[in-house]
């Protein structure tokens, strides 16, 4: 299961977005229409209110979570339409300064989530940040200019060192999504990050196991952090290369694929069928550079059948995957003087 949102049933996916939880969460405004496989709808220029506790964790680890006692790594995937704004309140619950820093959305200084512009929390320190979006817009020359429409992500940027090096090795990160009004919604939603050598801090066989039905339209959001460059590859599922990974008509230029770069900062998110066209079963993620799949950066994407049950071989892939001897490969790989 996807350790990074789910807390028992994987239908609390949802629940732990924001978009599910806008009334919960202070949503001001009319409330977000959410009907699975139908174009998302909501009202213009909404504020979402939400308190984000950052909180250490077993092992070493620091997470982000919407609830005390709630952090996990990855952190909860934020989400907003555009026009919307967020309004953070981050709880320090540490010992150490951190912060937490946005891509792809629009914020003023006070809000970068840097040293460099004094925006950060102290320890036991709690900050609000203030998170903006805007929609697209005519430009001169029969241009556009660019919205906020996208698969983005947030971090620290203050624990250790100034860049916040230290906070993103402890697990300080999550999926932010700001959609386009007409976006379809998924059923299932993965938050998958490649940072260093290790998948949402953990390497094979340990790594997230996601799961879905057959048919079920789920939404992957693949996320960068670290000094190590990737590519993220989907067995047996493709997407388009755009803001969507689905094709807007068949004149749609973008192309296809099943393997993307996924390298230090870097962002992309996409929407699959499970199983569409090749049926259920247990299907693997993983980085396509070798040494680092060898050594661990892989995973698996279970395709249950249609009503939920395992479908035939799945569980012995299951079992071989957790039996693949992924620490001999790494110590063979450093023995003949592989970097990593």
């Amino acid at each position: 299961m996807n350790d990074n949102v789910v807390i028992g049933d994987e239908q609390q996916v949802r629940r732990r977005s924001l978009l599910a939880a806008a009334g919960a969460l202070g949503l001001t405004g009319s409330a977000v229409a959410l009907t699975r496989g139908e174009p998302a709808r909501a009202a213009a220029g909404v504020t979402k209110k939400i308190t984000i506790y950052a909180e250490a964790l077993p092992g070493g680890l620091i997470g982000y979570g919407l609830t005390r006692g709630g952090a996990t790594v990855p952190g909860p995937v934020l989400e907003m339409y555009e026009g919307d704004t967020l309004e953070i309140t981050l709880v320090n619950t540490t010992t150490q300064r951190l912060s937490i820093h946005p891509h792809g959305v629009d914020y003023s200084t006070d809000s970068d989530g840097s040293p460099f512009n004094d925006s950060f929390n102290q320890p036991g320190e709690t900050r609000t940040y203030v998170w903006r979006s805007h929609e697209m817009t005519a430009a001169a020359g029969r241009r556009f200019m660019p919205g906020s429409a996208g698969y983005w992500h947030y971090h620290d940027h203050a624990l250790g060192t100034e860049h916040g090096t230290g906070g993103l090795a402890k697990g300080l990160y999550g999926a932010l999504i700001v959609r386009r009004r007409g976006d379809l919604l998924p059923d299932k939603q993965f938050t998958v990050v490649f940072n260093d050598m290790l998948v949402n801090n953990k390497s094979a066989p340990d790594t997230p196991m996601f799961q879905a039905d057959l048919g079920q339209r789920v939404e992957w959001i693949a996320i960068g952090h670290g000094n190590l460059f990737h590519t993220f590859h989907l067995h047996a599922h493709r997407w388009a290369d755009n803001r969507t990974g689905m094709l807007e008509g068949p004149s749609d230029p973008s192309q296809v694929i099943d393997n993307k770069d996924l390298n230090p900062g870097s962002s992309f998110g996409f929407q699959v069928l499970a199983g569409e066209a090749v049926g259920p079963g247990a299907w693997m993620y993983h980085c396509h550079v070798q040494m680092h799949s060898d050594t661990g950066m892989a995973g698996i994407f279970l395709v249950r059948n249609a009503d939920g049950s395992m479908p035939a071989g799945a569980q012995e892939a299951i079992d071989r995957f957790h039996g693949h001897q992924h620490a001999a490969a790494a110590a063979q790989a450093h023995a003949h003087g592989g970097t990593r």
